[in-house]
């Protein structure tokens, strides 16, 4: 079923609402939808089945018949990623919202390759949230993680403040993996995952992470490139969370 999203401002009457331009075009143009085909519209983090109401002049209104259920995880994980290079970041903004992840903030750290003024970073931040917003559409997420402009090393202190807790992938971390992890905190409701840049960590970084709270963990034997890392962690504490039944 085909999925769109709506957000308050498009609410023309009680359960009836305008999808924007771009939807709409998309909808009459690319789909081929017609007036009471049945849709999927997703507005202010709710499912909704629903039916294509009306259609006039390249606009189309979408009228909701019954909620759906919620697609996201109970558990909000925010990715704290150090930048990477190239086009790495948009990959890694995109898997991230499929398997789940609320959040998503770029990190510049030591060995970060790449350096953003604030003027580029904004404007990376406006591409890397369309990209979050396709892939929330496409993996029917009921809302759309925030990607945040790049932030300091130093600024962290006051992002993972707000977290039940912070895990740091790292490859001198032993004996301390995601599921050690989980069994020592069964209740969490928040939880980062920081991830270091293409040259890692360095061990003034993790110290000053530490002094923060946040805790290494290993993601096993194998050094993991930092577009795999973030992947894999979220994907492991998912799944050990319940949020892959």
């Amino acid at each position: 079923m085909h999925r769109f999203y709506a957000d308050a401002e498009g609410e023309v009457s009680p359960g009836i609402f305008q999808l924007s331009k771009e939807d709409s075009h998309h909808a009459l143009n690319v789909l081929r939808l017609k007036k009471a085909d049945q849709v999927e519209l997703i507005t202010d983090g709710q499912r909704f089945l629903s039916v294509i109401r009306d259609i006039a002049e390249n606009a189309v209104s979408v009228q909701t018949l019954s909620p759906l259920p919620s697609t996201e995880p109970g558990l909000r994980i925010v990715l704290l990623q150090g930048l990477p290079k190239g086009d790495k970041m948009e990959w890694i903004v995109q898997k991230a919202v499929e398997l789940g992840g609320s959040a998503i903030v770029p990190v510049a750290m030591t060995r970060c390759i790449v350096r953003l003024d604030q003027r580029d970073g904004e404007k990376k931040a406006e591409r890397w949230q369309k990209i979050a917003r396709e892939a929330g559409k496409q993996s029917g997420r009921c809302r759309i993680p925030e990607v945040h402009a790049p932030v300091r090393f130093h600024e962290l202190a006051g992002i993972t403040a707000d977290l039940d807790a912070v895990i740091v992938p790292w490859e001198l971390s032993r004996d301390h993996g995601p599921k050690a992890f989980c069994q020592e905190h069964p209740d969490l409701h928040s939880l980062g995952i920081l991830i270091g840049p293409e040259g890692g960590i360095t061990e003034e970084e993790m110290e000053a992470l530490r002094r923060m709270g946040c805790e290494s963990v290993t993601l096993g034997k194998r050094i993991l490139r930092t577009e795999t890392a973030g992947i894999a962690a979220i994907s492991a504490i998912m799944a050990l969370y319940g949020e892959m039944e």
